[in-house]
């Protein structure tokens, strides 16, 4: 199984994906944090509402959140 795993997470590797992402927060947007994460880029604040292009793995962008409460996530396929 663990054979598996890893030839899928290279495989996602190599096509990197790039999706365009919305997120709501209760609070102020982690604007540097997003702005510090690897993949991360384009991060646009308008508000509690920050729009950002994460490309490849969702991990770094995930970390960057920790610690801020999100009312919503909307994640799309940038076409790239």
């Amino acid at each position: 199984m663990r054979r598996v795993t890893a030839l899928a997470s290279e495989a996602m590797t190599e096509e990197l994906v790039v999706q365009r992402v919305e997120v709501l927060f209760v609070g102020s947007a982690p604007t540097r944090q997003m702005e510090r994460a690897s993949g991360v880029q384009d991060v646009e604040v308008d508000g509690r509402v920050l729009r950002c292009t994460v490309h490849g793995s969702f991990q770094p962008f995930l970390e960057a959140l920790r610690g801020h409460e999100v009312i919503s996530l909307k994640s799309t396929d940038s076409g790239e």
